[in-house]
């Protein structure tokens, strides 16, 4: 009589045993990296906007009048000649806010208060406000470093091309 070739039923355990010990090392590492890139990308482009109108403002004086989403209106102002390709949304899918070109006080604790001011923000992964804004007499106190995934959700905050809400090293 013949043998039948196969696995047992303990072998085909054991290896979906080690699978998933594998999925379960492995998953959250995963999704903290992805999360992480989403971070990094929205940061880049936050920064890409502010060149486009600290460029603006360097041709014409003053920063184009706009306070809220990315829009049609503000596209016309930087691109194409000072950004290729400006960019509407963060990396989780909510439009970046900007505020420029106009005297309108506080926002997020930046004072915007000449034509040449301007803040580009991102809500980040919750698109919702996380509540911390900047406070000119404590800089680094809206800096936070990135220990956990809830860590995502805060905002992403550049005044005048200058971070005043973003991640930093550990130190």
């Amino acid at each position: 009589m013949k043998k039948a070739k196969g696995f047992t039923l303990i072998e085909l355990l054991i290896v979906v045993a080690i699978i998933g010990i594998l999925a379960a090392l492995l998953i959250p590492n995963a999704l903290t990296a992805m999360q992480k890139a989403k971070q990094k990308g929205t940061m880049k482009d936050v920064a890409t906007i502010s060149t486009a109108l600290a460029d603006y403002i360097t041709d014409n004086g003053s920063g184009p009048a706009h306070n809220g989403a990315i829009d049609a209106a503000f596209q016309a102002f930087v691109s194409p000649f000072y950004i290729k390709v400006c960019p509407i949304n963060d990396q989780w899918g909510f439009p970046f806010e900007v505020t420029s070109g106009q005297a309108a006080g506080a926002v997020r604790g930046c004072n915007i208060t000449g034509v040449d001011d301007f803040i580009v923000l991102s809500l980040a992964r919750d698109g919702i406000a996380d509540g911390v804004d900047y406070d000119e007499t404590q800089p680094d106190a809206a800096m936070y470093v990135v220990s956990t995934m809830a860590d995502f959700g805060n905002d992403l905050i550049m005044f005048n091309g200058n971070w005043v809400r973003a991640p930093q090293t550990r130190q």
